[in-house]
């Protein structure tokens, strides 16, 4: 796992003892996530799994386009209850529908490094691109 979020306990100063401190992802975690997915997708043989800050379906939809084969939504799944999923499902039905897509397979890596429109926006490159154009408010 490549983003595998470490749980580490916090110190209570005051009672001198250790305390659990679990912090759950939310939705600008992806983006790391999805900028990998992206890179690796279809470059090594092996299954990839989007794990942390996939919390809509919208989200899961970027997750698959990256090229991820499944989503983990734990955090959505403990802040909301199990009934979330049925959120997600909806809003990605609806996504499909809109869009026209078919498939999971029709939808799954579309936005990898090898299919998407500047796969150069996925590199350091754009990075540099991104600090040269910015300009304050």
């Amino acid at each position: 796992m490549l983003f595998n979020r470490f749980y580490q306990p916090d110190l209570d100063v005051e009672e001198l003892e250790i305390k659990p401190a679990l912090k759950l992802s939310h939705s600008y975690e992806l983006l790391k996530r999805l900028r990998w997915l992206a890179l690796l997708s279809g470059r090594i043989d092996c299954k990839l799994s989007a794990s942390g800050g996939v919390h809509t379906g919208i989200d899961v939809i970027k997750a698959l386009m990256a090229g991820a084969d499944t989503v983990q939504v734990v955090s959505t799944l403990l802040m909301n209850g199990p009934s979330a999923i049925v959120g997600l499902l909806q809003e990605v039905q609806n996504w499909f529908a809109e869009k026209e897509y078919k498939s999971l397979e029709e939808l799954r890596g579309s936005m990898n490094y090898a299919n998407c429109p500047d796969p150069e926006a996925l590199e350091r490159a754009n990075y540099m691109r991104i600090l040269k154009s910015w300009r304050p408010n």
